[in-house]
């Protein structure tokens, strides 16, 4: 019990990148327009004290391990991140088959498979350049704002950092949808039957923590230049993160409307 609780202290600490990502995992870069979006703000007087603590622990703690990762020759920072963004595929195709985008779930599928095998683990990524491109990364927090669930109350976690209530019960829903959590998590013995013993459950949390430190090291530039430039960092933070969300369920969205049947009789005569 107690290994557990550690576990998962460090990777709740190691999904402070949260707090710049707007909810993004992997290898997207912070980008910032300056736009507002609206949205309630619930505690808002404690979600400021949970912001400046979760920023005190990024400047003390996340951003040194950042700066230590960038050290590392790019062939093996760009390796590891691609290994990362591999596994993270698989709840991006969860998730696009529960919003009905099949379209993108076949292209998700398809990297996978051949990253996995022909770029060994997806260490490199030969199915950019057979024309099968990252279309974008899917999360339950998504998929339940393409089901028309409001976002609801903005408000700011410790060490989790901003988010919404859809939002955190996507985080919980991405648990039960994400394979490799499964995978790790099927080790020990059930009910007299053992599990795969080839993983342990801090697999899972090595592979979030490295994928954290990777987007963090990415956006270190962009995360001083958002600071340098907000004269409220909290209010710039909260814009950011709403826009970012609003705009990823947007697109996925527009995905599942443009696939009606001549999309279909197009792949069908290819």
């Amino acid at each position: 019990m107690m290994r557990k609780i550690i576990y998962i202290s460090i990777f709740v600490l190691l999904l402070k990148p949260n707090l710049v990502m707007a909810g993004s995992t992997g290898s997207e870069e912070l980008k910032y327009s300056g736009s507002q979006n609206s949205a309630n703000e619930c505690f808002e007087g404690f979600s400021r004290a949970m912001f400046k603590l979760n920023h005190g622990l990024d400047t003390a703690i996340f951003e040194p391990v950042a700066k230590g990762y960038r050290a590392l020759p790019p062939p093996i920072r760009k390796g590891t991140g691609n290994v990362v963004d591999n596994l993270r595929s698989l709840l991006t195709f969860s998730n696009n088959v529960l919003q009905g985008d099949f379209r993108n779930a076949g292209n998700t599928a398809g990297r996978f498979l051949i990253n996995s095998t022909v770029g060994i683990l997806g260490i490199w990524d030969p199915a950019a350049a057979l024309g099968l491109k990252e279309k974008g990364k899917e999360d339950f927090g998504q998929t339940i704002g393409v089901w028309g669930v409001s976002s609801g109350c903005y408000f700011v976690l410790p060490i989790l950092g901003p988010t919404t209530v859809r939002d955190t019960a996507g985080l919980v829903g991405n648990f039960f949808l994400d394979p490799i959590y499964h995978v790790t998590h099927n080790s020990e013995i059930h009910n007299g039957l053992v599990g795969n013993s080839n993983y342990s459950e801090h697999n899972y949390y090595y592979y979030r923590g490295t994928g954290a430190v990777d987007f963090r090291a990415k956006n270190i530039e962009s995360w001083d230049s958002l600071e340098k430039n907000s004269i409220d960092l909290y209010a710039s933070l909260k814009s950011l993160y709403l826009q970012n969300r609003s705009q990823k369920i947007a697109n996925s969205t527009s995905a599942v409307e443009t696939q009606d049947d001549s999309d279909w009789e197009e792949i069908d005569t290819n």
